[in-house]
């Protein structure tokens, strides 16, 4: 059996990044960048005003306060997107609004608060903001310089940059098309859920909650139905998986009579590198290599895939993408029960993460930690790292956690 990081190791050293595609800008939010962006211009172009107010020369200003005012005189008024006409000249002034381009020979803004806002004369009281409130020529980039390299993740400050350099497109890596089967004679989709109420099949959730997954990782789910348990039925279904760059199996792995998959995934040809993993949830789990395709044979019970999507999949999908950032960062956190385990394995309990006024992070499980409890699962924020040489951890102790987004890092108050 491997160890969860001997799996999740050797599961990544097979995947890399795929190809590049030019998408819109606005579609590209989450994507990685796939080529360098050096700067076509220098940003801003020209030295302008920070804020609203009286464009001077220091020297004007110079030994000014509230009992020792000066009066200026306004040669005109520049808005953002206009230009000054002549330059400041001694005892004079431009009333000027942010952005717009500093006149010639100006050093400093006075910001209105500062003055009496007149338009044909100004009236200085604080000299405060002597050779201030200038943003400078360049001040954010230089032409030439490098402003986005390969593999930066692009978030919202990303597509701002990108959009003010003029781009309207970018090339990122594509996303993976990931194919996702279950199987069970047991299973049905929700448009039979008669057959439900009526106690005879259960609902296939694992297809939705996978494909929910895979969107939310930055792939794109093709979902190839329920197969049968049937080695003719799952030959079928596996089929269309082909063009895919990912296959993702749910239930079949273990060693029931009726657990075919490894059987027909070798028999089409798959490289089977290992299929047991020290974990609970999440111990029968399968990988190998479909020609080129990866396949991740996940458990069959709700909370099992899901675990082990979390742990080994959503890196897969993320390295795909081109993301270097493959994981999600353990945190520190205090238990506020007894939490004690059962088999020398690696548990990832269902937990829920709260902060202290302090700032010290706790956790308490969600309840009953059987893996078919999806409602627990709904309930977590994270998942309680509990090693296999710790088989009783006392409240108090301190674990590690992994948050399951960023929801264990939200509050419902502003604070600073």
């Amino acid at each position: 059996m491997q160890t969860v990081a001997e799996a999740s190791g050797r599961i990544l050293q097979h995947i890399t990044r795929l190809g590049v595609e030019r998408v819109p800008l606005l579609e590209s939010l989450g994507r990685v960048l796939a080529e360098q962006v050096r700067a076509p211009m220098t940003l801003p172009a020209w030295a302008n005003s920070a804020m609203d107010g009286y464009a001077v020369r220091a020297v004007d200003i110079d030994g000014v306060t509230p009992e020792r005012p000066v009066r200026l005189r306004v040669l005109e008024t520049v808005a953002a997107g206009g230009f000054a006409t002549q330059p400041v000249a001694a005892g004079s002034a431009i009333r000027i609004m942010t952005g717009a381009p500093l006149p010639e020979a100006a050093d400093t803004v006075v910001r209105v608060e500062d003055t009496d806002g007149g338009t044909e004369t100004v009236v200085v009281r604080d000299a405060r903001d002597a050779r201030r409130n200038v943003r400078p020529r360049g001040e954010d980039f230089e032409e030439g310089d490098l402003l986005l390299d390969v593999g930066a993740a692009l978030g919202a400050a990303q597509i701002g940059i990108l959009a003010s350099v003029g781009r309207s497109s970018g090339d990122v890596f594509r996303r993976p098309r990931v194919a996702i089967l279950g199987s069970g004679d047991e299973l049905v989709d929700v448009d039979r859920f008669d057959e439900v109420l009526a106690g005879r099949k259960i609902i296939s959730s694992n297809g939705y909650t996978l494909q929910a997954l895979v969107r939310d990782a930055g792939g794109v789910p093709v979902h190839l139905g329920v197969a049968a348990d049937d080695p003719g039925s799952l030959r079928d279904h596996l089929q269309r998986a082909i063009g895919c760059d990912l296959l993702i199996t749910s239930a079949g792995v273990s060693v029931g009579e009726f657990d075919y998959t490894r059987e027909v995934i070798s028999a089409l040809g798959a490289e089977m590198k290992f299929w047991r993993v020290r974990m609970r949830p999440g111990a029968p789990l399968g990988f190998g290599l479909l020609g080129t395709m990866p396949w991740i044979g996940l458990p069959g019970n709700p909370v099992s895939a899901m675990v082990t999507f979390e742990l080994f999949v959503r890196p897969v999908i993320r390295r795909m993408l081109g993301h270097t950032r493959l994981f999600r960062r353990p945190v520190s956190v205090v238990l506020e029960e007894r939490v004690t385990i059962g088999a020398r394995l690696t548990h990832f309990l269902r937990a829920i993460v709260s902060t202290r006024d302090d700032g010290t992070a706790t956790a308490r499980l969600t309840g009953p930690q059987g893996s078919g409890i999806l409602t627990s699962m709904s309930l977590a924020n994270a998942l309680l790292v509990v090693p296999e040489d710790h088989p009783v951890v006392e409240a108090g102790e301190m674990l590690h956690a992994l948050p399951l987004g960023d929801t264990a890092g939200l509050t419902t108050q502003f604070a600073l």
